[in-house]
């Protein structure tokens, strides 16, 4: 094998169409051939080999796109094409793209898509210490014991929360900033502490609000954005 050769989820992923994680994906599930020779994982790729997703030969001939997205309930932040509630299909963006991160499917708000494969991990570790801000509708009124024990750590998934920062605007409604990404991590705290959460949205992921976006619209990131976004990201753990 060549010196110069890659791991195969790596080239996939700097070809900016999906994350090396979502290549792994594809791979195992034998839609990727080097050279009409189905892939595994582990496999790696050199100077002038042929490599297909699907029977589609990959090639980087985009340039990157970031995409700011309002998501309604009830879409999926999934490239599965085969799930009907798919954010894919749902954008109809003409360049293929996949969503950094996800929103539960019953939650709203602001989701970043791209084809960028290599700042994924940048903005998803936790120990970048990325902030994402949420709006939380709860099913009871709020009471001090309750802000206190939501902004401490909390045991979830075999280890425990962060401490974070919770604000409440209204009798049943509260503002948390958090700065990591366990799975359904609000609706657990919420549990935890004998309430239910009625409605979940994203405001703000990192500098990055969704201001006046309206739900199921989509707009790219302006430059200014993007600039404070590569400045952030500049100190990243990789």
């Amino acid at each position: 094998m060549s010196d110069n050769s890659i791991s195969l989820n790596k080239y996939i992923s700097s070809t900016g169409i999906s994350s090396r994680r979502e290549a792994d994906k594809w791979i195992e599930a034998g839609r990727v051939k080097i050279n009409d020779v189905v892939a595994i994982k582990g496999n790696r790729v050199a100077p002038g080999d042929t490599v297909t997703l699907d029977g589609e030969t990959i090639v980087n001939k985009t340039k990157p796109i970031y995409i700011a997205f309002h998501k309604p309930p009830g879409i999926t932040c999934t490239t599965d094409l085969n799930d009907p509630d798919n954010i894919i299909d749902y954008l109809g963006h003409p360049e293929r793209i996949f969503p950094i991160g996800r929103l539960d499917k019953p939650s709203s708000g602001l989701i970043f898509l791209t084809n960028d494969g290599d700042i994924v991990n940048q903005i998803l570790r936790v120990e970048n210490k990325h902030e994402k801000e949420y709006l939380v509708n709860v099913s009871k009124p709020i009471t001090e014991k309750f802000m206190k024990r939501m902004s401490q750590p909390i045991p979830m998934l075999g280890t425990k929360t962060h401490p974070c920062k919770v604000i409440q605007l209204k009798e049943k409604l509260f503002k948390i900033i958090l700065t990591q990404g366990l799975n359904r991590q609000i609706r657990r705290m919420c549990e935890f502490c004998d309430y239910r959460v009625v409605s979940l949205k994203r405001v703000r992921i990192m500098h990055i609000n969704i201001d006046d976006l309206k739900m199921g619209a989509w707009r790219n990131l302006t430059e200014q954005e993007m600039k404070g976004l590569r400045k952030a990201l500049e100190g990243s753990v990789k």
